[in-house]
């Protein structure tokens, strides 16, 4: 009797998984089930459909076809409601029931909405699926003042929106630089100098006390804790995700701000696997639990899920290096690894638009950011797999033109 395999999601992560099931199992019984009314598309390209530079054609990847074709079961609009592991069965909002030997969970999150008054009027968005992308280009199209919040590589998605709809915005951020956490104010700098070269100003030590709003709800605008009105017809917020899990409760998966997984995708639970931003995934290079919410990853924890699921004897480890890129602006962006964690890194600013910084953590490279020049990201990609200590050897790392053969050959590798 052939296996059941159940894929709760259908973005990059869920339909990888798929993909790699039917290679893998030619006869395998493999079902898809998704709320989204439209089978998978590009989430990368869908800001550039929101900028108003792409048509819709280019976004979608998998037409419906392409399921059967392959003689997957797509479900497009259904919600799951329960995940019943004792009976190995996924419930939905219609009454269906789906028995199954082997479960992916890969049901990504929710944009977080910002706690504050009027937060819910027409004229704010959260930039996540397609139908919030065509939301978004037909406001921003429409608007002349618009602000944006959330200093992160979702928020300046937003904010390079407005700049291509010719949107006057305000990016209002908590702290006094862009993506604090990743960048100092040397590297920030750069990015703020190409935001209002956009028309984006961003605005330091703000936020948002609450929105403000004509008689039809329709937003008009926001104060910021310091009492500063700022207008906007368009308001776009990202300030982060809610896993979607409500659904988990009761079923004994374990969760911490996410499902969490072992190096091989599994869960806690046997037949049960997770892919993509939901996992808290062990990462084999750290040697501990931790998410990635990037293309790449999501797309490769989905394939080793696949093959994981179907396989009778070694499993696959997880094990990546990924990057997040940006092309907003008339130079190139590049964050890599983890660049956010560490206790110790290395920085230099090689002109008006290139920097570099790299992250370390107990000596070795965990991540960075390149702006302007990113050739070094393969040398950067592959100390982090080699998990070399190489902190105290800066200089080399920092070099216009980065030569790991002038690394100390004492270096050593830990892990090939």
């Amino acid at each position: 009797m052939s296996a059941s395999h159940v894929i709760i999601g259908d973005g990059i992560a869920g339909s990888s998984a798929a993909e790699t099931i039917r290679e893998e199992d030619p006869d395998a019984d493999i079902t898809v089930i998704t709320e989204e009314g439209e089978a998978l598309y590009n989430r990368i390209l869908i800001k550039e459909f929101a900028k108003g530079k792409l048509p819709e054609a280019p976004i979608s990847i998998h037409e419906e076809d392409w399921y059967a074709e392959r003689d997957i079961d797509l479900e497009l609009d259904t919600v799951v409601t329960e995940v019943d592991t004792d009976a190995k069965a996924v419930h939905t909002y219609e009454g269906e029931t789906h028995e199954y030997d082997k479960l992916l969970i890969a049901t990504g999150g929710t944009p977080t909405q910002l706690p504050v008054d009027n937060s819910d009027a027409d004229g704010i968005h959260h930039f996540w699926t397609f139908q919030d992308a065509r939301a978004i280009r037909e406001n921003a199209a429409e608007a002349d003042t618009g602000i944006v919040v959330g200093a992160g590589l979702l928020g300046i998605d937003l904010a390079a929106i407005c700049g291509a709809q010719d949107v006057e915005a305000n990016y209002l951020m908590r702290g006094n630089r862009w993506w604090r956490y990743a960048l100092s104010e040397d590297g920030a700098e750069i990015i703020h100098d190409a935001l209002e070269e956009h028309g984006v100003t961003p605005v330091f030590d703000s936020g948002v006390d609450h929105f403000t709003t004509d008689d039809d709800g329709q937003v008009t605008g926001a104060v910021d804790p310091n009492g500063e009105e700022y207008d906007g017809e368009f308001v776009g917020v990202a300030i982060g995700l809610n896993f979607n899990t409500e659904f988990l409760d009761g079923s004994g998966i374990e969760l911490d701000d996410g499902i969490v997984t072992d190096e091989y995708m599994q869960t806690n639970l046997e037949d049960v696997y997770a892919a993509g931003d939901i996992t808290r995934f062990y990462d084999t290079i750290l040697g501990e639990h931790t998410q990635n919410g990037a293309w790449g990853s999501a797309k490769e924890q989905g394939a080793i899920a696949g093959m994981n699921m179907v396989a009778d004897d070694e499993e696959e480890a997880f094990r990546w290096v990924s990057s997040y890129s940006i092309t907003h602006f008339d130079f190139p962006f590049l964050s890599f690894g983890h660049p956010t964690i560490g206790d110790d890194h290395a920085e230099r600013k090689y002109s008006d638009t290139e920097w570099r910084r790299v992250a370390f953590k107990d000596g070795k490279v965990v991540g960075g950011v390149l702006i302007g020049d990113l050739a070094p990201q393969s040398k950067f990609k592959q100390l982090i797999r080699e998990e070399r200590d190489v902190a105290d050897q800066k200089e080399v790392l920092l070099e216009e033109t980065v030569d790991l053969d002038k690394l100390d050959a004492s270096a050593e590798v830990e892990s090939e």
